[in-house]
């Protein structure tokens, strides 16, 4: 099974550069998208989506043009769940999860907290509350797949400057803290479990030629439980696909 996770800060802009055609190319059996910013209704192109096989499912936030997730995949899911049950976290279209035999694969959009204090609480209650909807999920759906836009660096190999965003959200102490808790309850970092090299990122500023001069951070990840680790087969950062200010993260499992 080829996972692709990938926030494409707004479909219809990403159909523009043609998204489809790569995601053709690329050919995985689920993608994983974020940031979204369009609700179903918005997109006129899903007949495509369809013939070349995937089934589609849409989380959209309330608030028009923001936020939001969807799953499109090639094999049936025996269940879509929209959302984590808590309020303000579905409303602004963070969580969806495709149950498939054998394993649950999620398309999650982590807060980011770079607009303030206010939304950096906002993003310490979310980790804190994704966390118990983690473990309570897990005793029901052990194998896991949580792909998505974490808005967090993990460590500084994950950042292309540690020190000088040593006080920005996406790499603060406490963020950086609670992922380490998180793959130490059972989470395997599927990127870092095939790959130690340094200056490998998911995400760029538009500002200043970040992109060109690979000042990056590594934001994007396939979050694979325990339970699958015998499944592990390749992670890859698909950082040739230029639709978005982020790029792809590939993982393929032998499930």
């Amino acid at each position: 099974m080829k996972i692709i996770t990938y926030n494409v800060n707004g479909i219809r802009s990403a159909f523009g550069k043609n998204w489809l055609g790569w995601l053709q190319a690329a050919d995985p059996d689920v993608v994983c998208l974020q940031e979204i910013k369009a609700s179903r209704e918005q997109l006129s192109d899903l007949f495509l989506l369809e013939q070349m096989g995937y089934e589609h499912y849409w989380y959209p936030a309330q608030k028009k043009g923001y936020s939001g997730t969807a799953i499109l995949t090639k094999k049936t899911p025996l269940h879509v769940e929209y959302g984590c049950g808590h309020c303000d976290y579905d409303f602004e279209g963070r969580i969806i999860r495709a149950d498939f035999e054998g394993l649950s694969v999620l398309s999650t959009y982590f807060p980011s907290g770079s607009s303030g204090d206010e939304r950096q609480l906002f993003k310490y209650r979310f980790l804190d509350d994704f966390q118990m909807y983690v473990d309570k999920l897990k005793q029901e759906r052990p194998r896991l797949v949580i792909s998505g836009d974490y808005n967090i660096c993990h460590r500084p190999i994950d950042i292309h400057n540690p020190k000088s965003n040593a006080n920005s959200s996406g790499f603060l102490p406490a963020e950086r803290e609670w992922m380490e808790n998180f793959i130490n309850k059972g989470f395997i970092d599927s990127f870092r479990y095939f790959n130690n090299d340094p200056h490998h990122y998911t995400w760029w500023s538009f500002r200043a030629g970040a992109r060109k001069k690979n000042l990056g951070w590594r934001i994007d990840y396939n979050m694979v439980s325990k339970d699958l680790e015998s499944s592990l087969r390749r992670s890859a950062i698909l950082c040739e696909a230029v639709h978005s200010d982020h790029c792809p993260v590939l993982l393929e499992l032998d499930v």
